[in-house]
């Protein structure tokens, strides 16, 4: 079929129709477990009632009357994420992008230094300023002279980062857990370097959580595991549950550099938006949700490793929360396709990780239905390599 689209993504040969919870539905009735969730999006799973009714009930009030009004919506929002957080002031945008473009511009301009340090196989969007926070080299190819003073580094080499700050330095920007780039998580002795450092430089610490925020570690936001406190921190993707809405989240040392005019967004912070973020901060911010989360996605990757141990084409499994990578000695797109036939929604975080995200309300019974089929598709693949050997 003819397309009108631009050909951006590779897409999958499934159209879907409708989802609810942990399951999505395609045209042809197939039912599929989604463990993708929108890649960490759909933290709440698919049509979440409550959220469902909370834009239901703003959709018959008011969609948009932009930012130079007093919103309500916003200020309950904001005021809910500073009351979880570190943070004492919130920008809001309309993507993780976004929302890691205000933080570029915020460090600039607070700190009136423009170098930045950044990390290797990072992942911090796609526009011309987060494209060069991205430390990887696919992401820069064709585009020409990237925004200038970014320095990469590898994540969890303490030499590299005592080498890349200087006085110059007005940020360093990291994830906690890489998730493009692998679902890599940062040492606890980086992340105490990492403190130090940038108190020791009077650089700001930025933290992207647009993929690792809102729950999907078992902790509101991941950087409360180890034991961070970000000058500013990012979101996005599972603060809507699928509504387009982003957020920059700053310490209130930073709230005179973004004053009146110095940045803005035509639709951020909608009413809609904020109906569906309230919501959603209201289901996954309540203690037994949270507490649920670490204890399904420690007991899936523990089950993960007790299968797959004997199978020499993986490497390891790690990650935090519902948050799982299984990295294999092999490209993973043909396994994560055999899942897919086989009713499993899978992503790939490079080319030999396979990265599991289902949402947070994940029953049981789907984490096993789940972990049946990834253990069937890997073994399969296993003996495959062993036979050609």
């Amino acid at each position: 079929m003819m397309s009108a689209l631009f050909p951006t993504y590779a897409k999958w040969e499934i159209q879907a129709e409708k989802g609810s919870g942990a399951v999505l539905t395609d045209v042809d009735g197939k039912e599929y477990l989604d463990f993708v969730a929108g890649i960490a999006v759909c933290n709440l799973g698919h049509c979440h009632p409550k959220v469902l009714a909370s834009v239901e009930k703003q959709l018959e009030k008011l969609w948009h009357v932009s930012n130079l009004f007093q919103l309500e919506g916003q200020e309950k929002v904001a005021q809910m994420l500073v009351d979880h957080s570190v943070g004492d002031y919130v920008f809001f945008s309309n993507s993780g992008a976004e929302a890691n473009e205000a933080a570029i511009k915020l460090a600039r301009k607070a700190t009136g230094k423009h170098h930045i340090v950044t990390l290797n196989q990072s992942f911090h969007g796609r526009t011309l300023g987060t494209m060069a926070a991205t430390g990887q080299e696919k992401i820069h190819a064709g585009f020409g002279p990237l925004l200038q003073e970014f320095t990469y580094i590898d994540l969890n080499d303490i030499h590299a980062l005592e080498e890349a700050v200087t006085n110059e330095t007005a940020a360093v920007m990291v994830e906690v857990v890489q998730g493009e780039g692998g679902v890599c998580l940062m040492d606890q002795e980086f992340a105490d370097a990492l403190k130090k450092i940038c108190e020791a430089y009077g650089c700001l610490l930025i933290i992207d959580e647009v993929q690792t925020g809102i729950g999907r570690t078992g902790t509101a936001f991941a950087y409360e595991q180890w034991g961070l406190s970000p000058d500013i921190f990012t979101l996005a993707k599972g603060l809507g549950n699928g509504f387009p809405v982003g957020a920059m989240v700053g310490k209130a040392s930073l709230k005179d550099a973004f004053g009146p005019g110095s940045h803005g967004s035509t639709f951020g912070g909608n009413p809609l938006a904020m109906a569906a973020a309230e919501a959603v901060l209201t289901e996954v911010f309540a203690a037994d949700m949270l507490k649920a989360v670490s204890a399904k996605g420690d007991w899936f990757m523990k089950k993960l490793e007790q299968h797959l141990a004997s199978l020499s084409i993986v490497k390891e499994v790690r990650g935090i929360g519902l948050m799982i990578g299984i990295a294999c000695e092999i490209e993973v797109a043909p396994m994560i396709k055999a899942c897919r036939e086989g009713g499993l929604l899978v992503l790939p975080a490079g080319p030999n990780v396979i990265r599991i995200l289902p949402p947070l309300v994940v029953t049981e019974q789907q984490i096993e239905s789940a972990l049946a089929i990834l253990v069937e598709v890997l073994t399969k693949t296993d003996n495959k390599q062993q036979i050609h050997a």
